[in-house]
């Protein structure tokens, strides 16, 4: 899981759904989609806080398995890999 900060890359916009979040970019556009439910709040992507530090916060309101903190972390990393976000 990579335990780094994120931020919108320039010309995203992200949108909270009933299930996860939606993001806009302007380079296409195009939508992409993170199923992370109520997991993940639009403003985690300002990179004031790491993901493991989000995660752990977030324990005490929503139980979070390994498994599901690494396919996370993971496709977080798919999203920057696409220039969605930026891992900083």
């Amino acid at each position: 899981m990579d335990k780094g900060r994120f931020e919108l890359a320039k010309g995203t916009q992200v949108r909270e759904e009933a299930f996860g979040l939606l993001f806009y970019t302007m380079a296409g556009p195009r939508l992409f989609f993170l199923p992370c439910g109520r997991l993940l709040q639009p403003w985690f992507f300002k990179g004031e806080v790491t993901l493991e530090n989000w995660l752990t916060q977030q324990q005490t309101r929503i139980p979070v398995s390994k498994n599901r903190q690494q396919s996370l972390g993971e496709a977080l990393q798919s999203l920057a890999e696409k220039g969605v976000i930026i891992a900083c």
